[in-house]
């Protein structure tokens, strides 16, 4: 599990201590206020989380969600509502669920936080960020999101969680966490099942 982790984008730098942010975060800060995950996402977290997301393996939810409950005490104390991140509705027939949407529903389930599952949009369909930088990811997703009709009154003033199940370069949840801002929420926090410690390693939602 990801014990340490820096405040703004959720990397795990033990060595740092609690408070700090990394380079990257300082030169430019993530438009949510903290990011934390329950696995560093290693060959470990991939035995669970590659099944959960591919090979309909959704029982894998509830154990995810607990260590995910684990990780995110603090987040899930403050959090109004948990959105999770949405997939385009191709992908959403072609898989069959969101993964997001079941690891926000255990979550809502274990810690009494209401889950609103479908408040988030995403209405355009992006090509994998998988081997893209920071800045083309972040090109991809510029305008992918957008609240459900009725969704600013319902975001506006409330503190939010987002879920998904790994964070990458964080282009997604940036992009997802501008929107909400956007609309009026309070604040923005993510939380993930595992966390890429270099985002030129894996793949993004």
């Amino acid at each position: 599990m990801l014990r340490h982790s820096l405040p703004a984008c959720g990397a795990g730098e033990p060595a740092l201590g609690g408070g700090l942010l990394c380079p990257r975060c300082a030169a430019e800060p993530p438009p949510y206020r903290r990011a934390r995950a329950a696995y560093l996402y290693n060959a470990g977290a991939k035995r669970l989380l590659l099944p959960f997301k591919y090979a309909g393996r959704t029982e894998l939810a509830l154990p995810l969600a607990r260590q995910m409950a684990r990780a995110g005490r603090a987040l899930l104390a403050e959090a109004e509502l948990l959105l999770p991140v949405p997939l385009h509705r191709r992908r959403l027939l072609s898989r069959g669920y969101n993964q997001a949407g079941l690891l926000a529903g255990r979550l809502s389930g274990l810690s009494g936080v209401p889950w609103a599952p479908d408040l988030l949009r995403r209405t355009r369909r992006t090509a994998a960020l998988a081997g893209q930088g920071a800045a083309a990811r972040a090109a991809q997703l510029e305008g992918a999101f957008r609240p459900a009709s009725g969704g600013a009154a319902r975001v506006a003033g409330r503190r939010l969680l987002l879920v998904d199940d790994v964070l990458t370069s964080g282009a997604t949840a940036s992009a997802c966490a501008a929107v909400l801002l956007a609309a009026g929420a309070a604040q923005v926090e993510v939380l993930a099942a595992a966390r890429v410690p270099d985002p030129r390693q894996d793949e993004d939602t």
